[in-house]
């Protein structure tokens, strides 16, 4: 049943491969094109990755007390710089309490205790500045909290894949619940060795671009970035009112890092997604697939979307230009799909790949270069899947 009232869904920072401003990004991404995917060794000494690489410039968090010093912050207080004056006229007048923050991640500050550690294993003892609170999961949203005064509840998501798709479900339901009326909520990822190294150990990780539901795939681009949105009742009045209509959770819990192969959790995840929409399957625009270029996944999705879709909805997994964020991802590509809900001239994300579909997979309607949707988008989906079989699906609504 769609809600009493929506949820609205403030432009959003994002910063990752394909940019680090919200028109540089709808710009790179229509145009298929992102120059922060490369492939080097920098996270995987003698083996060449493709990874989605954020180039901009950070903050120096020195000012931060030393057990929230690590990129994945610096990452974070990026974003939030570039929504910081919407957020001031939002938050003008709200006591701190009714004003919370939910970010999703799964890094934190992994990449300061890596480095961390080979100091203590050269040189026999931790190095000056790092302390153990910096891999804390709940650092990004407490240390924005504490920058911005706010009391209201302030924690983190970490689900791997499906974390920041989380962080604004949760968001959502704080206001919902009428716990807050303002949130600031997305999520933040920052390559790590480690990271890299486990989803290598998994065979999953490519040196190639990755080539989502091909039948050539080869497996992920591993990337980093950080969405944040601002989330409440009030809509912009400078912006394209955008909410979040519906979303759905599952967790078929299958098995701890390969997907359930018939999509039943995924299914449910999208099912509830359009119930709580309130809307049939066949007012979706377009749909952001997942889409990790992983064979147990594609094969998956792809039987999940032909339970719901015709032949005729365009799709596209956007890995190809981002890279795979991992915590960051369900809020980047939500962001994607405000970008195309946005989109005056009904451009929509293309599917780069080498248009070699795999015939044991149901085919679906990928994205060309260039592709305009045939008629305004209003609805727009999201789906994001995760180890353990964690299952989300969100929807976004363009309304009048």
């Amino acid at each position: 049943m769609k809600s009493d009232f929506p949820i609205h869904l403030h432009p959003p920072a994002i910063l990752c491969a394909a940019g680090d401003d919200p028109i540089v990004v709808r710009e790179a991404l229509f145009a298929g094109r992102s120059p922060g995917m490369r492939t080097t060794d920098a996270y995987s000494p003698g083996q060449p990755l493709r990874l989605g690489i954020v180039d901009a410039a950070l903050p120096d968090v020195g000012f931060l007390p030393e057990t929230q010093r690590s990129r994945n912050n610096a990452l974070t207080l990026a974003a939030f710089a570039r929504i910081e004056a919407r957020y001031r006229q939002l938050a003008a007048g709200l006591p701190a309490a009714r004003i919370a923050v939910v970010i999703g991640t799964s890094t934190s500050g992994m990449f300061e205790a890596e480095s961390a550690m080979k100091t203590r294993v050269a040189q026999g003892d931790w190095p000056q500045g790092f302390h153990f609170l910096q891999q804390e999961l709940g650092s990004p949203a407490a240390m924005l909290a504490g920058q911005l005064g706010v009391t209201g509840p302030a924690y983190a998501v970490s689900t791997a894949c499906t974390s920041s798709a989380k962080a604004l479900i949760a968001a959502a339901r704080l206001i919902k619940a009428d716990m807050a009326d303002l949130v600031v909520a997305g999520g933040v990822d920052t390559l790590t060795r480690f990271t890299v190294a486990g989803f290598s150990s998994l065979e999953a990780v490519s040196s190639e671009p990755c080539l989502p539901f091909s039948a050539n795939r080869k497996g992920i681009n591993i990337g980093e970035g950080a969405t944040l949105f601002l989330l409440s009742r009030e809509h912009p009045v400078d912006a394209p009112r955008i909410g979040l209509a519906g979303w759905g959770e599952s967790s078929d819990g299958h098995h701890i890092s390969a997907p359930e192969p018939t999509g039943a959790g995924a299914k449910r995840a999208i099912g509830a997604a359009l119930a709580h929409a309130g809307i049939d399957a066949d007012a979706i625009g377009y749909v952001n697939l997942h889409g990790t270029a992983t064979r147990q996944n594609d094969a998956m999705e792809s039987r999940a979307m032909a339970a719901f879709f015709s032949a005729a909805v365009p799709m596209s997994s956007t890995k190809p230009l981002t890279g795979h964020t991992l915590g960051a991802a369900g809020a980047l590509e939500a962001a994607i799909c405000w970008l195309a809900l946005a989109d005056e001239e009904r451009r929509l994300p293309p599917q780069l790949w080498d248009g070699a579909p795999d015939p044991d997979d149901p085919p679906l309607r990928l994205v060309e270069a260039g592709e305009r949707a045939v008629a305004p988008l209003k609805y727009a989906l999201s789906t994001s899947f995760a180890f353990g079989g964690s299952n989300t699906a969100l929807i976004l609504e363009r309304m009048a």
